[in-house]
């Protein structure tokens, strides 16, 4: 058998070669291009955030905001919560035990009725641009914190349920790795199925790969110049390494973190045993092992028609439980001093309910949630009016810069913080003001 000159291999063959390897079993280099270097547990003092998303835009009016009495209000009552004079919807009563841990701003006014702009300005507090394309905030988040977090084994930021919004001009380095069904460990960290040993079989083609991208980097292209070659190097080095984490991910036992089976019963049920519940769990065990952002999706709530039954019935129960159980544990556990928590959609929804018994987009004035870090919890910020269809006359008004801004601060950012665009400019990390009262 012929022994296989390496010398003579360029890149697109190399990895071609490469994508045959099953060990792998990745779907592509996006994953691995989003794991830092493996280390030990990270500090428990390590600053994270954790976004809710509840796609689709919810109605905040019949959570946070209600009306009773009015034509606007609806059909649920308010109950008291553990904020003396704080109200929240009747069928939220776990998350009213932990009002005192969270702020409601009441007051937000983005003007983004569609869902795709919604969803990137909530995303980037930033309206979209054909210029720039803006990183999201566990994106912001992940690169500020990085050098803190050098030795995190793990993506720096992690979406649960679905895709979150990427890294804009800082790069795929701080891309989100996306976790499809919380409780099951991801597809591509599984080591691949077969007779014997895995991870045998594993440390076995890691060997053949470091044999094989070693002699490529040494024997490419002799011809080149001394700097065409430094360019090569570098670039194989990036390849190189990128494979190297992912190798290391494989056959770690931090690829444990995803699968929540090891998890009592009783804390499963907690948390409601069901797809957002598992992720708000999974994002508390994520958080713990120093992950910087994590973001958490539950969708379903473009409530054109039905809104009232829907909310009873699904959305909100498995809402109710899965925020509770996390902040609660947070709290517990001593880990809400360092994490900053959003709940929060593209917008909210119509005061007036239609004749399909639903509200349609409204982002003239609506609610989202915040809470952790230097956050001060068991208050609201601003309010509407009567009937929920302007930011009151004596209120002030908040923005999702403003809101970024809070966040930041409340793990210790500062939101004046420069990063330069992909046109070389510098911009802050949050061009708003915190909230007053809040940090």
């Amino acid at each position: 058998m012929l022994t296989p000159d390496f010398s003579t291999m360029n890149r697109r063959h190399f990895m071609r070669h490469m994508a045959g390897f099953s060990a792998m079993a990745l779907p592509g280099l996006g994953f691995v291009q989003k794991i830092a270097q493996a280390a030990p547990a990270m500090k428990k003092d390590s600053k994270s955030i954790i976004v809710l998303w509840m796609s689709g835009g919810p109605p905040t009016i019949d959570i946070w905001d209600l009306k009773p009495g009015e034509q606007t209000g609806g059909e649920f009552k308010q109950i008291k919560t553990s904020a003396p004079g704080v109200e929240i919807s009747e069928h939220m009563p776990m998350v009213a035990k932990q009002i005192k841990h969270l702020a409601v701003v009441r007051s937000l006014v983005t003007n983004e009725g569609d869902h795709n702009r919604g969803r990137t300005l909530m995303h980037t507090s930033h309206t979209p641009s054909p210029i720039i394309t803006y990183p999201s905030i566990g994106a912001v988040a992940s690169y500020q914190l990085a050098e803190q977090k050098k030795e995190l084994s793990l993506p720096h930021f992690i979406a649960v349920g679905r895709p979150a919004d990427g890294p804009g001009f800082l790069g795929m380095n701080y891309a989100p790795f996306t976790v499809q069904n919380p409780g099951q460990p991801p597809a591509n960290i599984r080591p691949p199925e077969s007779v014997g040993n895995d991870m045998d079989r594993i440390r076995r083609r890691q060997r053949l790969f470091y044999s094989v991208e070693d002699t490529f980097k040494d024997g490419l292209n002799p011809h080149m110049s001394a700097a065409e070659k430094k360019a090569q190097a570098d670039a194989a080095k990036a390849h190189s390494d990128i494979y190297k984490k992912a190798f290391d991910l494989v056959a770690s036992p931090l690829g444990k973190v995803f699968d929540l089976a090891g998890e009592k019963a009783s804390t499963r049920q907690k948390y409601g045993n069901n797809g957002f519940g598992n992720g708000c769990l999974m994002a508390r065990r994520l958080i713990e092992q120093g992950v910087t952002c994590v973001e958490v999706d539950l969708g379903g709530w473009d409530l054109h028609a039905n809104v009232f039954n829907t909310l009873k019935t699904q959305r909100l129960p498995m809402l109710d439980r899965g925020m509770g159980a996390l902040v609660e544990d947070l709290v517990e556990r001593g880990m809400w001093k360092n994490t900053t928590l959003v709940w929060m959609g593209e917008f909210g929804r119509t005061p007036r309910i239609n004749q399909n018994v639903g509200r349609d987009h409204w982002a003239r004035c609506w609610s989202v949630v915040v809470g952790g870090g230097a956050i001060k919890g068991g208050q609201v910020f601003g309010a509407t009016d009567k009937d929920g269809t302007s930011v009151a006359d004596s209120s002030p008004t908040a923005t999702i810069k403003d809101v970024f801004a809070t966040l930041y601060k409340g793990i210790g950012l500062d939101p004046a913080t420069p990063m330069r665009d992909n046109l070389g400019r510098p911009m802050p990390i949050a061009d708003g003001k915190p909230l007053a009262g809040l940090v």
